[in-house]
């Protein structure tokens, strides 16, 4: 467990940095259990083989925290719950959590565990917020409606995009001031194109493991996801959950490349973008070798009066800790660097064209 002790010691300082100081002090308390040979009541053992790098590609101290979460959501165990932040106590009570832990980990371990045999299903809904200034720059360059596919959209929320307000501080603002979704996110940089005139036709939306937001425990899983402590997140999924339920979210059940050769070719008369935000790494490489054939296929087929776009929001494969806003427009078809964005969608930085 040397490499899961190496990577929770990097957490406990990250996690306080990234805006959950609960989450950190657990992960330093973690550790010290770790390097005095605590197995964590087994819930490891699946990766007790795996080196750092594989760790974290597999996203399995996440995984984790998503287990202990989902717990505390449920109030099954109140005194845990009780330990996590709140509004009134944001720091929570780490000490009492971390005496509440040891013992959960060995009652609820199947629990936990089947919990983290799934990779981690978010829908960070203020990504929106970055993708936005994309759909902007395929919209003012094409002067077409859009038809929007996303894949890996879990539950689906970030398919009414175009139907949320966002305020974006001292950058201004879009989007309608009467939707029941209001995205806060810091636009920093450059000014994106907020004026261009903007019209989604279509959309569309696939993920292997659908989240069905009509189930509880389904719904639940998805606020597990969201680090204790944060509260504007929270005050943004809620909203967006009910509207895409009333808003008729559909997510098909399907493998995206696949799907994507299969729904997303270019039409006259519409630019066609395909899009998503913090999902590729999760894809095997043979499988983001195929979305990619399937991506350039349609690239390939554009023309100026059915021109196709791949937009992304991804992490850096060469600054593993900085994400970017990617974008294809084909014909052409060049990579360009739209933006440095935050991976829960708090802020982006323009740098409009640059490659």
């Amino acid at each position: 467990m040397r490499e899961l002790t190496r990577i929770f010691r990097r957490y406990s300082r990250n996690f306080p940095t990234s805006g959950s100081p609960f989450y950190g002090a657990l992960a330093e308390r973690l550790a010290d259990a770790l390097e005095a040979g605590s197995e964590l009541g087994g819930l490891f053992a699946p990766w007790a083989d795996f080196d750092v790098a594989a760790l974290m590609d597999d996203n399995t101290v996440l995984r984790f925290y998503g287990a202990l979460h989902d717990l505390a959501l449920s109030g099954d165990e109140p005194a845990f719950t009780e330990s996590f932040p709140t509004r009134s106590r944001p720091v929570g009570d780490p000490p009492a959590a971390w005496v509440e832990l040891q013992r959960v980990l060995v009652e609820h371990h199947d629990r936990l565990a089947a919990f983290m045999s799934h990779e981690p299903q978010t829908n960070e809904v203020r990504r929106s917020a970055c993708l936005l200034g994309g759909f902007l720059t395929v919209a003012q360059e094409t002067k077409q409606p859009l038809r929007v596919f996303e894949m890996g959209a879990s539950a689906g929320l970030n398919q009414f995009w175009d139907r949320f307000h966002y305020d974006f501080g001292d950058g201004g603002a879009w989007g309608n001031p009467a939707s029941p979704v209001r995205i806060r996110s810091d636009w920093r940089g450059a000014a994106a194109p907020f004026e261009a005139p903007l019209q989604v036709i279509e959309r569309a939306a696939c993920d292997r493991r659908p989240v069905r937001l009509a189930d509880p425990l389904e719904r639940r899983r998805l606020m597990a996801y969201l680090w204790p402590g944060q509260f504007e997140r929270f005050d943004v999924i809620g909203p967006a959950i009910d509207a895409a339920r009333t808003w008729g979210a559909e997510v098909e059940v399907a493998d995206a490349p696949a799907w994507v050769a299969a729904t997303a070719a270019p039409m006259p008369g519409a630019a066609t973008v395909v899009y998503h935000s913090i999902f590729w790494h999760y894809m095997p490489p043979q499988s983001q070798a195929a979305a990619r054939v399937a991506i350039e296929a349609h690239g390939a087929a554009a023309t100026p009066d059915a021109p196709f776009a791949w937009l992304g929001m991804e992490s850096d494969p060469t600054e593993r800790y900085q994400t970017k806003l990617r974008l294809r427009l084909w014909p052409g078809g060049d990579e360009r660097t739209l933006a440095t964005v935050s991976g829960h969608g708090a802020w982006t930085e323009w740098r409009a064209a640059l490659t």
